[in-house]
């Protein structure tokens, strides 16, 4: 090809954004639709900091709330994710973590107030040891409820931010309903009509989670047939699996931290909000 036909680099393009840290994900690349990620054989993946246009998008509360900005924001950081919106729920935190690292820096300040005493005290706190923490988990996809195992998987992303967005949804009904001037028949009717809609809700969020099933007699992988049989499951089934959904959970979320007043000295729970709008907010 002529010199004068090739295509024109940049003379700045050396100095565009280069990778700060490289992380693992708690998933270890499981979990994933095909495309959605440029899976690593090592498990490791780049994490870029920020552009001033992906701190611009977690100012945005529409964008925030839809998950539009994470996503936007996690293809930026961390372009071997290439559909976020398909991640599992669980890289999802230390995804952000490690975004906030690389922009911001290993440590984050924190400001609550003691409850014994109300002074208001700022703690650094150590992402890193977060960020090892969380991907040295190992999600436990299997369990048996004899003579049934379940296989669990996590929600994506796309389906967290939808429940998410339903679950505000069924509480603005609620508040609407109590600060409505309805008679008190018509809102206990329409208080039923959006609690058994919600408590409907409860048992699909937990059938999504559910990839498959098998029984002495076979095996389903269909969405429908899952969902029909929590709803007609004896109450210990279900709340054998939703349990083993929640200590999945509670394992992948950041601890809350114990920590002592520097005015009183008594110790107190802090706990740690992942909320974007804030996580982002402060540099430290």
């Amino acid at each position: 090809m002529d010199d004068n036909q090739k295509p024109k680099k940049n003379v700045l393009s050396n100095y565009y954004r280069q990778p700060k840290i490289y992380i693992k994900l708690p998933s270890k690349g499981d979990f994933y639709t095909q495309d959605s990620l440029d899976k690593s054989v090592s498990n490791d993946y780049a994490v870029f900091a920020m552009t001033a246009k992906d701190e611009l998008m977690l100012k945005t509360p529409d964008a925030l709330l839809n998950g539009q900005s994470t996503v936007e924001v996690i293809k930026s950081c961390i372009p071997a994710i290439q559909d976020p919106w398909q991640m599992p729920s669980i890289d999802v935190d230390a995804c952000l973590i490690a975004i906030r690292v690389a922009t911001y820096g290993e440590t984050m300040e924190l400001t609550t107030n003691c409850p014994h005493c109300e002074a208001e005290n700022t703690y650094g706190m150590n992402l890193v040891n977060w960020l090892d923490s969380m991907t040295s988990f190992q999600y436990s996809s299997e369990l048996e409820i004899e003579p049934l195992k379940i296989h669990i998987r996590p929600y994506s992303y796309r389906e967290m931010t939808e429940t998410s967005l339903k679950t505000i949804e069924h509480q603005k009904i609620f508040q609407i309903i109590n600060d409505s001037e309805l008679s008190d028949g018509e809102k206990l009717k329409r208080f039923g009509e959006s609690f058994t809609k919600l408590t409907a809700m409860t048992v699909d969020v937990v059938a999504r989670c559910i990839s498959k099933i098998e029984t002495p007699e076979g095996e389903t992988d269909d969405p429908k047939d899952i969902s029909e049989f929590l709803h007609n499951a004896p109450k210990e089934i279900f709340e054998k699996i939703s349990g083993h959904i929640q200590d999945l959970k509670k394992k992948i979320d950041i601890p809350a931290q114990n920590v002592a007043c520097a005015e009183c000295t008594k110790e107190f729970i802090m706990p740690v909000s992942m909320d974007q709008s804030n996580f982002f907010a402060v540099r430290s």
